[in-house]
This record gives structure tokens, sequence and C-alpha cells, in this order.
């Protein structure tokens, strides 16, 4: 029997993830939102029986056994490890939490309960163009070492000028193109190569400070362009251009991966090869429909079809045959863990920290919580970069 779900969050991905949950069997048993008014807008509007702005009201539901926290980052970690807690699988959005101590607090909460799911909504790791490239390496498509990945993302403008300020707005409550995009691309590499950055150079901007509903005493300070380079374990450089800073543009990516005698390429949701000096032949091209009713979004639709892909692999999950302790995490194997979304606040961190200084920066994954002194004038040593 499917686990029921409860929700936490009312943006766009909630609004795309209901009508994939209903497809796959999942009932939906409740939803959060910080006001209740909008927590009830969209129950009424996803047809969903319960809402509420109270976290326990949900968490403590015996009809919830799956919790999705879909909202704001800084209640990602709370959330998390209260419904960990008390035994309920979870799906958080990436990023995990708003920086490394709270993904730390939601790796223990993992580690402490290893028979529930908890996993880091990084949807590109089912995206089968990526599944198809992951696959070519294996078999040594290449037929030689990998030397360079490069990738480059354009994503239209992050705010409409309707829009209000809100936490996507702030770049130090989770908000912008790093943390939004730049989280999923970081994830990516360890997934394609299983290889991990040691040190990492960036450059972050916000170009775009304000809008006609933007315009107070609040600006938006959430970078809308990044670029920065990784150097990973084994001496791959890998390059990553992030622009949300494209007015009207829609969502396009390539993900090339060279060697000395050939490429891998994702463009868009296809795969392209080419080795040998020979021609650029196509490896797979996406022609399956999505299968789910998705209402119109502004979210990418690769970004869609990943996360149909892993909500029917949370089903397999589910069903009874993997009932049985041990078997319920095989089919999301693939998925993010919070150790990874842990490894990601880290890479994140360092990147901010190198377009600070201007120098490249040590990956450091926190082991343990830090001291509450290095925390706080860690956060005045940026408040007083960002003011200057």
């Amino acid at each position: 029997m499917l686990p029921g779900i409860g929700l936490f969050g009312t943006g766009p991905v909630v609004k795309v993830l209901v009508p994939i949950l209903l497809e796959n069997g999942f009932k939906i048993e409740a939803i959060w939102c910080q006001t209740r008014q909008n927590a009830q807008e969209a129950a009424k509007e996803l047809k969903i029986p319960f809402f509420t702005d109270t976290i326990d009201e949900v968490l403590l539901r015996k009809d919830v056994d799956l919790i999705f926290v879909l909202c704001p980052p800084n209640l990602h970690a709370q959330i998390s490890v209260k419904a960990l807690g008390i035994g309920k699988h979870v799906v958080c959005d990436k990023p995990a939490g708003l920086n490394q101590a709270d993904a730390l607090k939601m790796v223990g909460a993992g580690q402490y309960y290893p028979t529930l799911i908890s996993l880091i909504n990084h949807s590109f790791r089912f995206l089968p163009a990526f599944i198809q490239m992951k696959k070519a390496l294996k078999e040594n498509y290449l037929q030689s070492p990998i030397t360079l990945i490069d990738i480059r993302i354009q994503s239209g403008g992050l705010f409409n000028d309707s829009d209000t300020f809100d936490w996507k707005c702030d770049d130090r409550m989770g908000g912008g193109t790093l943390n939004l995009i730049g989280s999923h691309v970081v994830d990516l590499i360890t997934f394609l190569t299983g290889q991990r950055a040691v040190k990492v150079h960036g450059v972050v901007r916000t170009f775009t400070k304000n809008t006609n509903n933007i315009n107070g005493i609040r600006n938006i300070s959430a970078p809308d362009f990044c670029t920065f380079q990784m150097e990973l374990q084994n001496g791959i450089l890998v390059t990553a251009t992030l622009n949300s800073h494209t007015v009207g543009s829609t969502f396009n990516q390539d993900v090339m991966i060279c060697s000395s005698t050939g490429h891998l390429v994702v463009r868009g949701g296809d795969l392209f090869g080419r080795r040998n000096k020979g021609n650029e032949e196509v490896l797979y091209l996406d022609v399956e429909d999505l299968k789910c009713p998705v209402p119109n979004s502004i979210l990418p639709k690769t970004f869609v079809k990943g996360l149909c892909k892993m909500v029917s692999a949370l089903r397999e999950a589910f069903l009874p045959n993997n009932e049985k302790e041990g078997w319920i995490k095989e089919p999301v194997q693939a998925a993010a863990t919070f150790e990874d979304g842990l490894y990601v606040q880290a890479v994140l961190s360092a990147i901010r920290e190198s377009s600070q200084t201007r120098q490249w920066v040590k990956v450091k994954v926190l082991t343990e919580q830090p001291d509450k002194n290095e925390l706080l004038s860690a956060v005045v040593r940026r408040t007083a970069i960002t003011i200057s």
C-alpha cells in the first residue's frame, strides 16, 4: 500500500508535483503553508482534504507516512529532522537547508533512522538523457579519460514584474541561481562521474536588484548569474555558466563531457556523442511524452520529466514486493541522499567564498557542527562584504 503524502509548501514545484503523485497512485492527505490563507487556497485548488499553517498538524497525522519538504530552505532541516524522528519518510527539495550546519543535522537524522527514505530532490539524476550519458561513460564510449566537463544553462529571468519580495529574492534565505540551479549542477557532476570537487573558483553576481514590485527598502540580493570552475578528485576540470539574467528566454541546457578522443553532450533532453574524429551521432532522443497530467508551469520540461521519473521510482519502492526491510530503498538508490546534499552545500559555500576573495577555495565538508563563535564570525564577515 502506498503511503499517504504530506506536503510542505505551495509553490510552483508543488503545483507540478501533485498531478504526478496522483497519477502514480499516491493519495495526498495534507498540505502546509506558513500562512493559513495560502494553505487553504492551495488545498482548494489541488483538492487536498486538509490544510494548516502548523507544522506538527501534518507530521502527526496517522494517514501521512511520506513527507515532501518544498518550502523555504530555512525550514528544510527543522521539518526533515522532526519527520524522520517520528518515523516518516522524507523527500526534501534542494538545497539541503540554508548551509552545511543545516545539512549536517539532516544527515545525522537520516543516519539515525536508516530504514526510512531520506532524499534530496535532485531530479536531473532521473532524466533519461543523463542516465544514458552515465551508461555511455561506464561502457567507455569516450575510450580515453575525461579531461573537461563544460556546462552552460540559460534559464530566463528569475523574477517577473508581478512578483513580490519573498525568500527567493534573498541569497541568505536560499534564493538565487547558485542555490536553485547550481545545486543541481554540482550534484549532477558527482552522479555522472562518481567524483567530488577538491577546490573551486567562482564569480557570483546579482544584476537585477529591482523590479516594478520590488523597489523599496528591500532589494533583490539573490544572484541571477554565476560562473564557476571545479577541480575534481582525479584532476577533471569542470566549468559551469548559469545565466538567469536573460529576460524572456526559455530554459536551455548543454552538458558536455570531453576527452582527447571525443565527447558526449546532453542538449535539452537529448544525448549526442562523437569519437575517433567521426561525425556527431544521436545516442538518445527524448521522444517519450510525459505520462502524467502536468499543468502549465514555469518549470523546465527536463526538470518535470526527471520529477516524473523520481516519483515513479518512489512508487516502486513502496510496492508490496519491496516491503521487506532493506528492499524499500533499492528503486531509489540512484537518488541524492542527505549526505549528497551536505556535499553540495560545501561546494556552494566554497563558490561564494571564492567570489568574495577572488581566489581558488578548497571544498571542506563538515563532519561536526561548527563552533557558534566561528559561525557568528563567518556571518559577520559575509554581511560586511555584502554591505561594502
